[in-house]
């Protein structure tokens, strides 16, 4: 009997990965393909469908030739996870008009301030307001800044359901992004017309997948023309995939609540199960049903962490760049080393990580970044450092929040890009003062989407089965008490930064208003 393999796809930020695993969630090869993002004006970014399946393809296939001895017929089945509310304007073939408005763009802050201004009750399961960088605020602002694209997109839908479509040539919805992003409430019968309606898109529903499914779902089969492009059979199952970060929380093993899932990228994003809804201001849901049945979600999320972390690595690093390249290392690793060195709050160094706005638990998306305490004498790897941190009390800001509630959380648990920095772990362990967990699968939402093809190719009967029988290993760093403590103060100040700043953040858009009213006369 032949060895079955299942692929999971992750269509991320920055690249396209498609990793194959056998039925014990073993990697048996990867690879990847870079993702060009633009952004044409501030707060806006996007990217090319067009490029995303060429990057899929590649990415496919050279998975496909690394594989020693795996045919085209072990392949069980594959599915595709993806960034949240990176949007697509389609028709319904799958023509694309114009490029896709990535997840961290946030032009729709006023069309966001409309329609938290209706105080519908739907809102009450997304903490009182949309996010500015959802599809649903995105669809108004097209609607309002582009009509005639809006009017001509038969289709209004997410990266991870165009590349599905792609794959199998059927539309549908995840319910794990239509939860998360689009206003849909299962326990509420769906979708809510007189909302969409009441918020100036009362044809909306028209644009969106009719097919809402869960996570590991069978969505369709891949094509003749999708199998011949990726090398693999005709008719094998595409089962349904759902949020890169939610994907990872399969691939981590977390189905009980108390252990965070917080996925450490360009972003950041933290999910954690409880018992009953539970519902907080500033933070995302509750959300029935978005990952596993019968289970409720909160999320809070950071859009700007790793990105801050590369752009002082990228623009304010240049003793680091000069020694990497003498010494043939990494960048990275010797701002880690001397970042280590310094002792926590960074010498007095404090940042803000809201280079995109905040996500949670402000939700402001007229926030800024900034750094403060500099002098003259603040080197390269304390403004690193004060990076690194800033995310870290991003993080614990949101913690405390859900305390506040009523959610307890006693461990987080990490996946993505950032958990390559022991420096950056052990930061985010002290300042919360938690036991921080790390998969240590490489790509735990790659496995996630392969255990959602595993479903779906019959292989399992459902994702908890298939959690345990596929997640990774494990090892826990442990925080540091000492450090902790001498986290208060800076933590403090990290606080008390933004509200002192935030004035001058709305003021500063009133005033590129104003003068854009001028320059239109």
């Amino acid at each position: 009997m032949n060895t079955r393999y299942v692929m999971g796809i992750d269509a991320g930020t920055e690249s396209v990965r498609a990793v194959l695993y056998d039925l014990c969630g073993r990697q048996v090869a990867q690879a990847s393909r870079l993702n060009h993002t633009a952004f044409p004006q501030p707060g806006w970014a996007e990217q090319s469908p067009a490029e995303w399946i060429e990057n899929l393809t590649q990415a496919v296939r050279e998975c496909m030739a690394r594989a020693e001895g795996v045919r085209a017929v072990d392949v069980a089945g594959l599915c595709v996870d993806g960034t949240c509310s990176t949007v697509v304007a389609a028709t319904n073939d799958g023509g694309v008009l114009g490029d896709a408005i990535l997840w961290m763009d946030t032009r729709a802050g006023r069309e966001v301030e409309a329609i938290a201004r209706t105080n519908h009750p739907v809102l009450r399961y997304s903490g009182g307001a949309d996010a500015v960088e959802w599809l649903v605020p995105k669809a108004l602002w097209m609607k309002n800044h582009e009509p005639e694209r809006y009017r001509r997109a038969q289709k209004l839908v997410e990266a991870l359901d165009y590349l599905t479509f792609w794959l199998s040539g059927e539309w549908s919805a995840s319910v794990c992004n239509a939860t998360d992003a689009w206003n849909y409430v299962s326990v509420e019968g769906g979708f809510c017309p007189a909302f969409f309606e009441q918020i100036g898109l009362p044809d909306l529903m028209e644009k969106l997948p009719s097919r809402v499914k869960q996570m590991g779902e069978r969505a369709g089969a891949l094509t003749a023309e999708a199998a011949r492009a990726l090398g693999l059979l005709e008719g094998t199952p595409v089962a349904q995939g759902g949020i890169d970060a939610h994907a990872g929380m399969l691939g981590m093993g977390i189905g009980e609540p108390g252990v965070m899932a917080m996925t450490i990228g360009s972003s950041s994003v933290h999910l954690v199960y409880t018992e009953q809804p539970t519902f907080l201001p500033g933070v995302w849901g509750p959300y029935p049903d978005i990952i596993l049945k019968d289970k409720w979600l909160l999320q809070g999320g950071q859009t700007s962490t790793g990105s801050v972390v590369r752009w002082v690595k990228d623009g304010f690093a240049p003793a680091a760049q000069e020694a990497a390249r003498q010494s043939g290392r990494k960048v990275y690793q010797i701002l880690d080393e001397r970042a280590a060195a310094i002792p926590p709050g960074a010498n007095g160094v404090t940042a803000l990580e809201h280079f995109q706005g905040n996500r949670s638990p402000y939700r402001d998306p007229l926030a800024k970044g900034a750094f403060l305490g500099l002098t003259l004498a603040t080197r390269e790897e304390e403004l690193f450092r004060a990076a690194m941190e800033a995310a870290a009390y991003g993080t614990r800001l949101i913690l405390e929040t859900l305390r506040v509630g009523g959610v307890a959380v006693t461990e987080l648990r990490a996946c993505g890009g950032g958990t390559k920095s022991a420096l950056w772990l052990q930061i985010h362990a002290d300042v919360c003062g938690l036991p921080l967990t790390v998969c240590e699968t490489e790509n735990v939402a790659a496995l996630g989407s392969a255990m959602c093809a595993a479903v779906a190719a019959g292989l399992y009967p459902d994702l908890q089965a298939a959690m345990r029988g596929m997640a990774g290993a494990e090892k826990t760093i442990r925080p540091d008490d000492t450090a902790h403590r001498r986290y208060t103060l800076p933590y403090r100040r990290y606080v008390r930064a933004y509200q002192a700043l935030k004035p001058l953040f709305h003021e500063q858009e009133g005033e590129e208003a104003n003068e854009g009213k001028a320059t239109d006369c």
